[in-house]
């Protein structure tokens, strides 16, 4: 008997399919990664199992990324399995090409992304010929679904749609996958070969989303620095009343708005203008023209994605990222929220019964903030037939995020914060609009002036009594409303009653530049491609023609954080140096399609089209292809001194002939005495190993010849690394040249050279044999553990780094480690193992012979069940890492504050919510030996046994391809291998006794 493959993108999905089509069908039997009965086989994707790729012809590796190699356009597509998900690409596969299976049914998320996941596995399971694919031969049908209740399933099943109907779909979703790799791969390769023509790897990553989102912060970035403030006046004024006092601002009626985009009509740029006013009312009669009408406000609409996003970052500091985990948490895990991934804002119009039924739900459950809303709302029959809510064509993939009919349970508190969220504005939707009463009055005095009063009050909560905003005079962040603002309570004034101006001052400000991005409104600017639209109708509208979709806009911005071109600073998004460094590129090339966010609104419109039909996908592709070539040939042509930009000229003068030193695309250059010729040759590079100077720091490079350490290099096996720059003069050249100073001074130490601390000042006595610690390089050290004229030959090792875990070791903390044996409690470190920050004491371990840490107690008691050497000694552990070779008492502690201090990030609240549902026996202390400093920010704080540690540190060399390419048995340092080995090579044969010295 034949049988029908329904391939599902989530197992989830699956189930609900099963669940669905048993009481028609008969009873499924359930399979390791499927369900089969006499007539369907059920199974599913895991998200995207299969990723396109350039045929090996056209695939360029790192190494080659050059101009040479570009543009990269294939004729067409190879499939690539994802490595994680492989055997249930395998699983599908072998059910696709059973003989029994005449037929398949796409039943992945109802949108382009799930026709894609569809299309790469039927494509990868018809397999490939010469590299080209080969078709499996069997029909395809759509389930298209817009709800998951059984019934909307077997209905779904009845109205399956043709393969013909889905192939608009289809080529935009092809398409959008392909343009993503063309522009991505070629845009970054081109642009990274540019910018590393000197020699090095900067890598420059480009996409056709990523780019156009980052141009938006940095425009905004050069509005907010090309801002000058204006002083400006109002004349606040208080009116006597036989009720009362009430406040009035001064403004012009006349006023009508002009080029100017700062000025309003209660705006005095002139002082003496301003008191000429206050001086004309005070104390004068007034006369008084009042109207009252009632408003009304409807609630907000149900969250998609991105609004929750927004809210979540405005109301609780929630990254995108973190809000996306937390509510894929809340669907996946404790079933009590609808798909997350949504662009939609409404319902299915067939989810009036369930949504009474999650209102039912609601009323019984435990969350009595909640529950006499839901029961009140019932009662009142609010859910009606409204398209505000139920609309099935403003439903696309997905309806919007609502609690389902599973009460909430075992939520960590950052989980709970989301639910309330979603359940709040999900009983919101049905309550009566909030009515208000808003007068406006408006004080005439002499005649000629004019003083405005606006009052606000709440006459009927409505839904605003789910958020507990029930008070008459409340501002709309919930907040009592104080005298002289929009939503205050006015004492009331008689018909014809004259008043009195008891008090008139005019009041100084200053205009502001726009505000930075939050991740709130850069999610909304994203979504509008940029157009600043507050209307709810008017963004629904520009959708299509946003930057990226609800479900990749998170990855989106974390992308651009990782990647150093974005930072966060409290809430704000503030663009690097690195970013400022591509805009300024991409605009001198002339590449609009990357630096315009409106143009790649443009291609997210296109797409739109082709999925209706109304363009084709060769016209599309050609002009992605076109755009690509047109990208890299820009970058070939131009040469990078010439790119046109605003650029900076520094303060201190060039250090070889002291003429202007001014800033180019790539490079800050002397351009002789008077700023417009060639000058004496002095240049230094913007970005040496990866890393952009702010003006600043090149300011202060070039004013103290030395700057640093600074953080965020990469060696050219792409490895972060912390260096100082120096600029060194240069016998040959006869000029100064820009050098790494990495402070070991190891080539000196093995050349024998004697080292001078005569003009140092000591920090203490060496902790291992009483000589003087001085600064040397980038480690503070024994002068009897190097070479000096009084002492050829070291006789002490005692060495300990100025930067460890990127905490940097201030001069003071050393001489209060020598002079007590501990420094302060220090806050930056970071973990090389988690790379989440922690905090310790250095210390003195005497037994160890070497610096390490040492914890805070806890501030939460012991765990009960914890093993009994956690109450053991609190001494010192290795200065490798962060959970090193503490002792227990201390590992506890540490781990405590790390995962309090990370409660708020998504991934740990989810996590810590699995964690604490099960007891666990508390792992025991690891066997081994605490790493040194040095050894552990190679392979961590972990107390290793010495083969281990052998293995780690063996995997780290040839990960970074570090052993000598002309003598396989020598090892090459790199900037962390450094401090470890103490010279610049090594032999094989010297590792293991290295690595004995770093084990304590």
């Amino acid at each position: 008997m034949s049988k029908t493959l329904v391939i599902a993108e989530k197992p989830s999905v699956a189930q609900d399919i099963v669940r669905a089509l048993t009481p028609v069908v008969g009873k499924f039997d359930k399979h390791d990664d499927y369900f089969e009965n006499e007539r369907y086989i059920v199974t599913s994707a895991v998200g995207h199992l299969v990723e396109i790729q350039a045929p090996e012809d056209y695939d360029v590796k790192r190494g080659k990324w050059s101009f040479a190699h570009l543009p990269v356009i294939p004729p067409y597509f190879e499939l690539k399995p994802v490595d994680k998900t492989k055997s249930r690409l395998n699983t599908i596969v072998r059910l696709a090409r059973r003989k029994d299976v005449t037929e398949l049914i796409n039943a992945c998320d109802a949108g382009r992304e799930g026709e894609l996941i569809f299309r790469l596995i039927e494509q990868y399971a018809g397999g490939s010929k010469n590299g080209r694919p080969v078709p499996l031969g069997k029909p395809v049908r759509r389930l298209w679904l817009q709800s998951m209740t059984p019934q909307a399933i077997r209905d779904g099943f009845a109205a399956l749609r043709s393969d013909a109907q889905m192939q608009g779909l289809a080529q935009a979703a092809r398409s959008r996958s392909e343009a993503d790799w063309l522009v991505g791969i070629n845009g970054t390769r081109a642009m990274t070969a540019f910018n590393s023509r000197d020699g090095g790897f900067f890598l420059t990553t480009v996409g056709r989303v990523q780019t156009p989102t980052l141009s938006l912060v940095v425009e905004r970035e050069e509005k907010i620095r090309r801002f000058v403030s204006r002083d400006y006046w109002e004349v606040h004024a208080s009116f006597a009343a036989q009720a009362g006092h009430y406040p009035g601002k001064w403004f012009d009626p006349q006023w009508k708005k002009s080029d100017d985009p700062e000025a309003r009509a209660d705006r005095l740029w002139s002082e003496p203008q301003a008191r000429a006013i206050a001086d004309a009312v005070r104390g004068k009669p007034g006369r008084v023209h009042e109207e009252s009408k009632p408003s009304t406000q409807a609630s907000p609409l149900l969250f998609d994605l991105t609004s929750l996003q927004r809210e979540a970052n405005s109301k609780f500091g929630f990254s995108a990222k973190t809000t996306l985990a937390l509510a894929q948490s809340l669907y996946e895990r404790h079933k009590a929220l609808t798909y997350p991934r949504t662009d939609a804002r409404a319902l299915p119009e067939d989810y009036l019964p369930v949504a009474r039924d999650t209102l039912r739900m609601l009323a019984a459950s435990g969350l009595r903030h909640l529950a006499p809303y839901a029961q009140q709302a019932l009662d009142g029959d609010y859910v009606r037939p409204s398209k505000r809510i139920f609309d099935n064509s403003k439903v696309s993939d997905h309806f919007a995020i609502i609690p389902t009919l599973q009460p909430p349970s075992g939520l960590s508190e950052a989980e709970q914060k989301l639910y309330d969220l979603v359940a709040r504005r999900f009983l919101a939707v049905f309550f009566p609009n909030a009515e208000y009463l808003v007068t406006t009055r408006i004080t005439t005095v002499e005649d000629t002036h004019h003083f405005k009063t606006e009052g606000k009050v709440l006459v009927q909560p409505g839904w605003l009594a789910i958020y507990g905003k029930e008070a008459a005079a409340e501002t709309e962040d919930g907040k009592e409303a104080k005298e002289g603002e929009k939503n205050q309570s006015l004492v009331p004034v008689q018909p014809g009653e004259q008043v009195r101006t008891e008090q008139a001052e005019p009041k100084g400000l200053k205009t502001r530049p726009p505000a930075r991005y939050t991740e709130a409104t850069l999610l909304s600017a994203m979504e509008s491609a940029g157009k600043q639209v507050e209307d709810e109708e008017l963004r629904a509208a520009m959708r299509e023609k946003g930057l990226g979709t609800p479900a990749t806009r998170a990855a989106i911005i974390e992308g651009l954080i990782a990647e150093k071109y974005l930072l966060r600073e409290g809430r704000e998004l503030v663009p690097t140096p690195k970013a400022f460094q591509l805009m300024t590129l991409l605009r001198g090339l002339g590449v609009e399609e990357l630096s315009r966010a409106d143009l790649t609104g443009e291609w997210e419109y296109k797409l739109a089209q082709m999925e209706k039909g109304q363009l084709s996908r060769d016209a599309f592709m050609a002009e992605i292809a076109a755009m690509t070539e047109r990208l890299v040939q820009k970058a070939k042509e131009y040469d990078r001194d010439t790119i046109p930009g605003d650029y900076a000229t520094l303060q201190t003068p060039c250090p070889n002939c002291g003429g202007v030193v001014k800033e180019n695309y790539r490079r800050y250059a002397c351009t002789g005495a008077h700023g417009d010729g060639a000058g004496c040759g002095f240049s230094f590079s913007k970005s040496p190993g990866g890393r952009t100077f702010s003006t600043a720091e090149a300011e202060q490079l070039l004013r103290d010849k030395r700057i640093g350490p600074l953080e965020g290099f990469r060696s050219k096996a792409g490895w972060p690394f912390t260096a100082e720059l120096a600029l060194v003069f240069d016998e040959d050249s006869k000029n100064y040249k820009l050098e790494f100073d990495f402070g070991d001074a190891a080539k000196a130490d093995e050349a024998g050279a004697p080292v001078d601390f005569s003009g140092q000042e000591s920090l203490g006595p060496c902790p291992r044999c009483g000589a003087p610690v001085y600064e040397h390089g980038s480690n503070y050290v024994c002068s009897k553990s190097v070479p000096t004229p009084e002492q050829p030959v070291p006789s002490c090792d005692f060495k300990t780094g100025k930067i460890i875990l990127q905490q940097p070791v201030e001069r003071a903390q050393m001489q209060k480690l020598l002079a007590t044996g501990k420094t302060d409690l220090l806050d930056k470190f970071i973990s090389t193992r988690t790379r989440r920050p922690f905090k310790a004491h250095l210390a003195w371990d005497k037994d160890a012979g070497k610096v390490g840490f040492e914890f805070a107690p806890s501030k939460y008691p012991p765990r009960a069940n914890a093993s009994e050497s956690g109450a053991a000694s609190a001494g010192a552990a290795s200065a490798g890492g962060q959970i090193g070779s503490k002792s227990a008492g201390a590992k506890t502690a540490a781990k405590t504050t790390v995962k309090s201090a990370a409660k708020t990030v998504a991934k740990t609240a989810t996590k810590t919510a699995v964690k604490s549902s099960a007891a666990k026996t508390p792992r025991a202390p690891a066997a081994g030996r605490t790493p040194s400093p040095e050894l552990a920010a190679v392979i961590g704080a972990e107390p290793v046994a010495r083969t281990e540690a052998l293995k780690k540190v063996w995997d780290y060399i040839k990960a970074h391809g570090l052993q000598d390419v002309t003598n396989k048995r020598a090892i090459n340092a790199d900037a962390k291998l450094l401090p470890l080995f103490g010279k610049p090579q090594i032999s094989m044969f010297e590792l293991a006794g290295i690595l004995g010295k770093h084990l304590g």
